[in-house]
């Protein structure tokens, strides 16, 4: 998934100029003088205007990183690294609160609370309703917007006024770094355990283990474990939880821009309950291949949507200038060697459309257990396997 893009196109031309000159810096490694460096140059001694060349490198880079046609590589500037970097270890500085606009336009729900977070030390609650924050109105605001206010440096503070019961609240929120949660557990009826997965990046495995232990601890026989609208992450984090679910066997095989082949096997340890996957369209790489290892198992029923179909793998690899690519480095295959590119992505079991209401609100955990079509689809079709 293509993290902090940014439009800095401003016309065929200027682009041109930018993608040609701007890029030399990463032409140098070699220490070579090459015809981009004497182009920028050309635009440094004769150039007119005011040339803003850090702007132009990084549209340059952009540009050359999305010239690849590569769908999954992508360009990071210097000014995104940082929080390019929490989202991969699942934190950020901020306030902790989660928010979705509200239909009226009056505000904004907090839905969430994060403990950890000045907003739960200091007695916000979910279900006041946000009207300002830094002093400014945010009716008029997105979700974007609040976001870019309210987090900040570590250790500063941002007031914000909440709603709640027709009274107005302040407070005055110190900003912090806080660790978000990857992976929830939740009982349902019928000795099903719900594991939701965020992500497969740092705190990934242990979490979920985690929380499978305390389900199975509940009383749990069953498990459904939700991969939708999970953007993939860490091979090793994947890897884990898998080994953890399944016997001995091949769990991951990849090969390198080279050609060569490595595999990653687990151990014949593994838990024996019957399970089911939910996926849909925006389950993206270790998410789908996740499904994909259990069912080439015969370990679980995959519920929901056709997923994407990514099979390459990325490495991020850092600049000089403090910029970064993630770049398309090899394929990888599921444990009987299918490539999910090749084949067009994962087809569930069961097959559950949804409206694009209904969709939003899976993506914003906003709908019940029991109004979810595919939550009920695959409750469904794990106790028919128990029949």
């Amino acid at each position: 998934m293509r993290f902090f893009r940014k439009f800095v196109l401003r016309g065929l031309s200027y682009v041109l100029v930018a993608a040609v000159s701007a890029f030399i810096a990463l032409m140098l490694w070699g220490g070579e003088y090459s015809k981009l460096t004497e182009l920028e140059n050309v635009i440094k001694n004769n150039f007119v205007g005011q040339a803003d060349m850090e702007q132009a490198r990084d549209a340059a880079a952009e540009a050359m990183v999305d010239a690849l046609g590569d769908r999954w590589s992508y360009y990071i500037s210097a000014e995104d690294y940082a929080a390019y970097q929490d989202n991969k270890d699942n934190s950020y500085v901020g306030v902790g609160i989660t928010i979705i606009k509200r239909e009226d336009a009056a505000g904004f729900d907090i839905t969430e609370v994060t403990p950890g977070g000045s907003a739960h030390e200091q007695g916000v609650l979910p279900g006041d309703i946000l009207i300002a924050v830094d002093g400014q109105p945010v009716a008029e605001k997105t979700t974007t917007d609040i976001r870019t206010i309210v987090r900040g440096e570590e250790g500063t503070n941002v007031p914000v006024t909440v709603l709640r019961n027709e009274e107005e609240l302040e407070f005055t929120l110190q900003r912090k770094r806080i660790q978000l949660a990857v992976a929830r557990g939740q009982m349902l009826d019928g000795g099903i355990g719900l594991v939701r997965i965020e992500n497969f990046n740092t705190n990934c495995a242990s979490e979920t283990i985690a929380a499978v232990k305390d389900l199975l601890e509940q009383g749990a026989t069953k498990l459904i474990f939700d991969v939708r609208n999970n953007p993939g992450g860490y091979v090793k984090e994947m890897t884990k939880v898998l080994d953890y679910l399944l016997p001995e066997g091949v769990l991951f095989r990849q090969e390198d821009n080279t050609g060569k082949a490595s595999q990653i096997d687990s151990d014949k340890d593994c838990l024996e309950v019957p399970v089911a996957v939910l996926v849909n369209g925006d389950s993206y790489s270790a998410a789908e291949f996740f499904a994909a290892a259990l069912r080439e198992y015969d370990w679980a029923i995959v519920v929901g949507q056709q997923t994407v179909g990514k099979g390459y793998y990325q490495y991020t690899i850092d600049l000089y200038d403090g910029s970064a690519v993630n770049l398309s480095c090899g394929k990888y295959f599921t444990p009987k060697g299918v490539n999910l590119t090749e084949v067009g992505g994962l087809t569930p079991d069961a097959e559950v459309e949804v409206d694009e209401q209904t969709a939003a609100q899976i993506a914003s955990q906003t709908i019940s257990v029991t109004e979810d079509p595919q939550i009920q689809a695959a409750i469904e079709a794990l106790n028919k396997t128990a029949e």
